[in-house]
């Protein structure tokens, strides 16, 4: 499963159109965001890329969690949202 890290500088269309394409090929897709401004940008590139591949029947399964990350020697508490991707309901 692929993971995108998200800042609290990515900009949304970027990231969704990032999440569109992985989970039309892998259907499954994991994004990390540390901080406030990251997880508000990850939250809103999650509800774009569910527009993005909505045309080809698909819709978002979203699992919010929490989880320890390393980086710098320093540990860090991040959000990992996984995603994936199921057949749009009739």
């Amino acid at each position: 499963m692929e993971t995108l890290r998200v800042s609290g500088k990515s900009r949304p269309n970027s990231v969704a159109g990032a999440i569109a394409a992985l989970l039309r090929s892998q259907s499954e897709v994991e994004v990390q965001a540390i901080g406030p401004d990251a997880v508000n940008q990850a939250v809103k590139a999650i509800a774009i890329a569910r527009g993005y591949i909505a045309p080809d029947n698909l819709d978002l399964v979203v699992k919010p969690a929490f989880v320890k990350l390393e980086l710098e020697s320093e540990e860090r508490t991040a959000l990992r949202f996984t995603i994936r991707s199921q057949p749009l309901a009739p």
